[in-house]
C-alpha cells in the first residue's frame, strides 16, 4: 500500500505551485497599502492596527511593482487553488484518509501525550506507532486543510470586489471588509509559519526520502 495516495501527491504538487504565486503576488498587492485594519474600512495611519513593512521586489510577483499585473497572477492561481483543495477533501472523504490519518482521538489530546510528542520532537525523533501520523502532525495538517486554506479562500472571496456584491453576508460575517483583508494576511502569513517549519522537518526527516515519497507515494514501514 502507498505511503501517500495519487490524489494526495498530485495535490500537494499542484497546491505548493498555487500557493507560492499567490503569496510572491500577494506581497505585492501589500506593498500597495502596507496598512491593516479591523472593520468595515480604513485608510489613515492611526486607525491601522499594524503596518506591515515593504517586501522587496525580489519577493515578489512580478518582480517589480504592478499592482495590476500582481492582480492577475492572483486572480490566475485563486481558482486551481480552490478548486485544487475541494478536490483534496472530496478524495480524503472518499478513501477515507482524513478519518483513517488525520482524525485525533481522546487519548492525544491529553496533555501527558502532547506533552510526550512535543519532546520527541524536540530530540529530532519523528518515528511514532499507531498511525500514519502523531498528534502534532495531524494538529498542524488539520489546522492548514480545515482552517488556513479555506480561510484564505473565504477571505479573499469577502475583498474582491467583483465578489462583494454577491457575497455582502460573507463580509459582514467576517466583521467587514478591513477585518477580512486583516485575515487574509495574518492566514497568509501562518501559511508561511507552517511552510518554513514543514520543509525544516522535512530537511531534519531526510530530505532525498521524504521527497522520493510524495513522488512515487512511498511504501508503508519505508525509512
Amino acid at each position: 500500500m502507498k505511503r501517500h495516495a495519487l490524489s494526495t501527491r498530485i495535490w500537494h504538487w499542484l497546491n505548493l505551485v498555487c500557493v507560492v504565486v499567490l503569496f510572491m503576488s500577494g506581497l505585492t498587492i501589500s506593498n500597495a497599502h502596507r496598512r491593516l485594519y479591523w472593520g468595515d474600512w480604513g485608510f489613515a495611519p492611526e486607525q491601522a492596527w499594524l503596518a506591515v513593512p515593504r517586501f522587496p521586489d525580489w519577493m515578489t510577483i512580478p518582480g517589480y511593482y504592478s499592482l495590476a499585473v500582481a492582480r492577475d497572477w492572483h486572480i490566475l492561481m485563486a481558482w486551481p487553488f480552490a478548486l485544487l483543495l475541494l478536490f483534496m477533501w472530496v478524495t480524503m472523504l472518499v478513501n477515507r484518509h482524513f478519518k483513517r490519518d488525520l482524525v485525533t482521538t481522546r487519548a492525544e489530546w491529553k496533555p501527558r501525550a502532547i506533552w510526550h510528542d512535543i519532546v520527541q520532537h524536540l530530540k529530532l525523533n519523528f518515528d511514532h506507532e499507531g498511525g500514519k501520523f502523531n498528534f502534532l502532525q495531524k494538529l498542524a495538517y488539520g489546522l492548514v486543510l480545515g482552517v488556513f486554506l479555506p480561510m484564505m479562500i473565504f477571505t479573499g472571496i469577502a475583498i474582491s470586489p467583483g465578489m462583494e456584491p454577491t457575497f455582502g453576508w460573507l463580509v459582514d460575517l467576517l466583521g467587514g471588509r478591513q477585518s477580512a483583508r486583516s485575515l487574509h494576511f495574518i492566514f497568509a502569513f501562518a501559511l508561511f509559519g507552517f511552510f518554513i517549519v514543514h520543509v525544516l522537518l522535512v530537511l531534519l526527516a531526510g530530505p532525498i526520502g521524504q521527497i522520493r515519497d510524495m513522488i512515487t507515494g512511498g511504501r508503508h514501514g519505508e525509512a
